[in-house]
């Protein structure tokens, strides 16, 4: 497996890959459509894991957020085919945006998701940082990854970037 960066040829076999990970919901495929044309969606940012042949088996993307009004990063969807589940591809991609994003000095990074899995790469509940999500809900599966930019004084309030508020 390679991990690397979106090119335009991937496009359809990643909304092909979104959308069996979530099938039956269109949510996620639509998300990644809308962020692709968003002012938050950041190239760099957007990485596939291929298989040997070239066939693109996952993908994941961060996107810019807000804590208040400083730039952080907002990681998702995490896609994976279901055929290629439980082989590290997911991981591999986490592990590879979240080294990305450290080199590109980013502070942090917010995601919602399952406490249980996100642990492994140091993810926290957002409570612990002082960063409340955009939902008090999410509140036990929002969680957040420090990177080597973040400092203690970056609390408050988080804001996706807007297409998520569609979702």
């Amino acid at each position: 497996m390679l991990i690397r960066r979106e090119i335009p040829a991937d496009v359809d076999a990643i909304r092909a890959v979104v959308a069996a990970a979530f099938a039956p919901s269109p949510a996620e495929a639509l998300l990644v459509d809308e962020l692709r044309a968003d002012p938050g969606w950041l190239p760099a940012l957007s990485l596939v894991a291929v298989d040997p042949a070239g066939t693109v088996i996952g993908h994941v993307a961060c996107t810019r957020a807000h804590v208040d009004d400083a730039p952080v990063l907002g990681l998702g969807p995490l896609s994976v085919r279901p055929d290629h589940h439980i082989r590290g591809v997911g991981s591999a991609l986490v592990h590879a945006v979240l080294g990305a994003a450290d080199a590109l000095s980013e502070p942090l990074v917010v995601l919602l998701g399952n406490p249980a899995y996100y642990h492994r790469f140091g993810f926290v509940l957002s409570d612990q940082l002082g960063i409340r999500p955009p939902v008090p809900g999410w509140q036990p599966h929002f969680q957040v990854r420090t990177l080597a930019a973040y400092t203690p004084a970056l609390r408050g309030d988080f804001t996706y970037a807007e297409p998520f508020s569609r979702v």
